[in-house]
């Protein structure tokens, strides 16, 4: 029997240039990373011990006090939360997420508000905005702080910035009322220095991150990391203990999967990659000038905030297509071809999802529909 390929299933291969999007598969996985979950696949093991040295790994490489490897970022949200309001105490841990009113709270901006705080929500805790008004947030903060409140939550990255305090301010704020921090940084790698500097460098409590997105691991994981005591919870409150984490079961592959991605991470050539995304940006704007009803330009940050530029597309009237059939015109190619969405008229090329050459394949296949 050979192994399953995506066309023995009838389904399509993607050229994405768009993002680390989960609907599309995260990334790509390097060979160390496969091979260690291949190595995982060979034996059993006691998967809380393995969680705890595979921890100790990341965090002595992270330079973090502790981790916790999750089974993606929004996972290690709820977890984490979860960890906040139980601790390591049975009862509150069987009893989630049922609570007795008045429910245990989570401060959140809300400028921040988005579709994972479903993740915080699925815990039982209630959410409290600030910000209502920017120029008294701070005050608001300052106000919501009850008997009640588990943490902070905090979204990092350049879109969820405005109409937020700085993180730094937040973190000082919230540590004179003793409640943690905890930073969603999901899609914040690259740098990969934001790996410890959330933490270490802002002093946030825990950070949060997608194991399938920047660090190119398995995207079925994630890591918290941050104070042990923190993450000690996370260990009680998740898998394979009978708990609101349960479900959320992370496999021994997995774990030695973001282990050796954290390491080849740490190894790789930041700037040069860097550079590498640069110039297919570049590429696409030069290969691409002079097409009718187009204008080519250099976007910068990522769409996630990411120290990345994006080629952004804007087509007026004059333009072959619309922006809608543009972008199911590139979808029916073969192989498809998948690209970002901005404002009402444009779309953006993404390099970071890409292999060499297929930055080539999508400046063809785009001259070829709006030449």
């Amino acid at each position: 029997m050979h192994p399953y390929t995506y066309a023995d299933l009838g389904v399509r291969p993607v050229i994405n240039a768009a993002a680390t999007l989960t609907r599309l598969g995260g990334s790509r996985m390097p060979p160390p990373v496969i091979d260690a979950m291949r190595a995982g696949a060979d034996a059993f093991v006691d998967l809380v011990e393995l969680q705890c040295r595979v921890g100790e790994r990341i965090a002595e490489l992270t330079g973090n006090e502790a981790c916790y490897v999750s089974s993606g970022a929004a996972a290690g949200m709820a977890i984490c939360i979860a960890g906040c309001i139980a601790g390591n105490d049975p009862t509150a841990i069987g009893e989630l997420p049922s609570m007795a009113e008045p429910r245990a709270e989570v401060i959140v901006h809300r400028a921040q508000r988005n579709a994972y705080d479903q993740a915080a929500r699925q815990t039982g805790a209630q959410m409290v905005e600030i910000g209502v008004d920017p120029t008294t947030q701070r005050a608001e903060l300052e106000a919501a702080f009850s008997p009640r409140t588990v943490c902070v939550l905090y979204f990092a990255g350049a879109r969820f910035a405005p109409g937020a305090l700085p993180l730094d301010e937040v973190v000082a704020i919230a540590h004179e009322c003793n409640v943690p921090v905890l930073v969603d940084a999901a899609a914040q790698i690259p740098p990969v220095s934001n790996l410890w500097h959330f933490t270490r460098d802002l002093s946030a409590d825990v950070a949060i991150f997608s194991g399938g997105k920047g660090l190119r691991g398995p995207q079925s994981a994630g890591l918290v990391l941050g104070r042990r005591a923190l993450i000690d919870a996370c260990v009680r409150n998740g898998p394979p203990h009978h708990s609101l984490g349960r479900p959320m079961k992370v496999g021994k592959e997995e774990m030695l999967g973001m282990l050796a991605a954290v390491e080849w991470s740490l190894q790789q050539d930041e700037p040069a990659l860097l550079a590498s995304y640069e110039a297919m940006v570049q590429g696409w704007i030069d290969g691409l000038a002079g097409l009718p009803g187009i204008r080519v330009e250099r976007g910068y940050p990522s769409e996630a905030g990411q120290p990345h530029s994006r080629a952004i597309i804007h087509l007026d009237a004059a333009s072959s297509l619309s922006r809608s059939a543009l972008v199911a015109a590139l979808w029916d190619e073969t192989p498809r071809i998948a690209v970002g969405e901005v404002d009402a008229d444009a779309i953006a090329l993404n390099p970071q999802t890409l292999e060499p050459g297929e930055d080539e394949l999508v400046l063809k296949a785009l001259r070829r529909l709006l030449d």
